[in-house]
């Protein structure tokens, strides 16, 4: 195995062949399509919405991953971007549990980690988020940072810079878990080191490493002076 503690760019990265082991601080997960398989639910909501107000809803989706509400009304509907708009997108989803689950490998993961050693980092609001994790049987951790914590959402590194903080870690010694492109420019903006989870999208460019799912990640070590998490 070799070892791993710094954040150099990579451009293009294929699916690990070999395991890896990274050094590190603390583990800093997105939460919709890295922890909790929440596609059902986005779906169907945005589908609904698009909809109503003519929007093409194949358009919606490809930049609506890892962006929080607003931001996304912005780019596709700047006239219905209003924060009670966005309000009420959330509160409908967050009132609908039918079809999420958890990520292969999610349970197993967070629950071999240190509480004081992980959070989540998401674009969704924290009723939203708190809810979701509930329903995928994910327990809500310590350090839960949401748009409502942050002036500026993904891709903005602030919220991955926060969650690292709140936990004591340096950014360049911290785990960033995403799915989406705007999520791995905030965790690459971060200074962190960026593990891609193919789970939405099938390429992730400029990660350090991509995985299929979380089965491929496992807590090695745990001890005063950090985490080895290996990565196969």
């Amino acid at each position: 195995m070799t070892v791993r503690s710094d954040a150099a760019a990579a451009p293009e990265v294929p699916m690990i062949r070999e395991p890896v082991l990274i050094a590190c601080d603390a583990v800093l997960f997105d939460m919709d399509g890295t922890l909790v398989d929440s596609t059902a639910v986005v779906e169907r909501h945005w589908g609904a919405w698009a909809a109503r107000h003519a929007i093409d809803l194949a358009e919606l989706l490809r930049v609506s991953h890892g962006r929080p509400t607003i931001e996304t009304l912005r780019l596709v509907a700047p006239h219905l971007a209003t924060i009670e708009e966005a309000a009420r997108l959330d509160a409908d989803e967050a009132g609908d549990s039918d079809g999420l689950r958890p990520v292969v490998g999610a349970r197993e993961l967070v629950a071999s980690l240190p509480p004081d050693r992980w959070a989540v980092v998401t674009s969704a609001g924290r009723a939203l988020a708190t809810r979701r994790l509930d329903a995928a049987l994910l327990p809500v951790p310590d350090v839960l940072v949401t748009p409502d914590d942050v002036a500026h959402g993904k891709p903005n590194p602030m919220g991955y810079l926060e969650a690292a903080r709140r936990l004591g870690a340096a950014p360049s010694r911290s785990i960033v878990l995403e799915d989406a492109p705007v999520g791995i420019q905030a965790g690459r903006a971060a200074g962190a080191i960026v593990i891609g989870v193919t789970t939405t999208f099938p390429t992730l460019p400029d990660c350090d490493y991509v995985i299929p799912d979380l089965r491929a990640l496992r807590l090695i070590e745990s001890t005063s002076s950090g985490l080895r998490i290996a990565v196969s």
